[in-house]
């Protein structure tokens, strides 16, 4: 698998402290089946990382890892809050893509009417980015206009839900939510946006089981991510049974 949002990089926002810290999310990662991180640290006001230091820290990672026998990948990457982006100058905003590709992960303000989205996206496709959107089944304003996200995965976003999502870790509302979108084919990705080993580990393969949506985890960890990191055209989605809303969900 793929895991294109994964907080992996240690000290610079609210993911691990340390590279020990790095190394446990890294194996834990390994473990699950990942062989790619994408290490999207938070690019926000609060944490205002820059892509020299997510690329310093993407290499001393890797070479952990060889050192240590650990079969998986980090490429850089970055979360990009939605608030920052207008002032992250053209030079510095190229080298925050995910895995240096055409695709920017941007993150919606957990807000409960959202605005401005939209405009942002469609100022960033004419730039020539594209963009995909991290964990939209988390944003309040979306869940109250499900709509706004219809209207920009038309335009060619692609949306990147959190598998703990799919568990029903941020709660009943959320899973919910997140099931409807997988159904109506409002999904591109799932992926770990782990934050730790243990607390939001980096695991994405039993939350799709548990969510039985087996059938579609290649295209969702592997086909979907492999073309946005290597920029070629998203292959469509395959045509397979999804169970309805009601049987979507199976309990542990």
């Amino acid at each position: 698998m793929i895991d294109l949002h994964c907080h992996v990089l240690p000290g610079i926002d609210d993911g691990p402290a340390t590279i020990d810290d790095s190394l446990a999310i890294a194996r834990a990662a390994a473990s699950d089946g990942s062989r790619t991180l994408v290490a999207t640290s938070h690019v926000s006001w609060d944490y205002p990382n820059r892509a020299d230091t997510i690329a310093r820290l993407t290499n001393e990672l890797n070479i952990r890892l060889r050192a240590e026998g650990v079969a998986l990948e980090v490429r850089p990457g970055a979360e990009l809050a939605m608030t920052r982006v207008a002032d992250i100058d053209a030079g510095e905003l190229s080298r925050l893509t995910l895995g240096g590709g055409p695709w920017l992960l941007v993150e919606p303000p957990f807000v409960a009417v959202l605005t401005g989205l939209d405009t942002l996206v469609e100022d960033l496709q004419s730039r020539g980015y594209h963009v995909v959107l991290a964990h939209p089944e988390r944003c309040p304003g979306l869940q109250r206009d499900r709509s706004m996200l219809e209207r920009l995965v038309a335009s060619g976003a692609l949306a990147s839900v959190t598998a703990g999502s799919l568990a029903g870790r941020f709660g009943r509302a959320v899973r919910r939510f997140s099931l409807e979108l997988v159904r109506d084919g409002l999904v591109h990705n799932v992926a770990s946006d782990a934050h730790g080993h243990t607390h939001r580990p980096p695991t994405i393969a039993a939350e799709l089981d548990q969510a039985g949506l087996g059938a579609l985890a290649s295209w969702l960890t592997q086909d979907v991510p492999e073309a946005i990191l290597e920029g070629r055209d998203i292959p469509a989605r395959p045509h397979v049974e999804i169970a309805s809303r009601r049987r979507l969900w199976r309990p542990r």
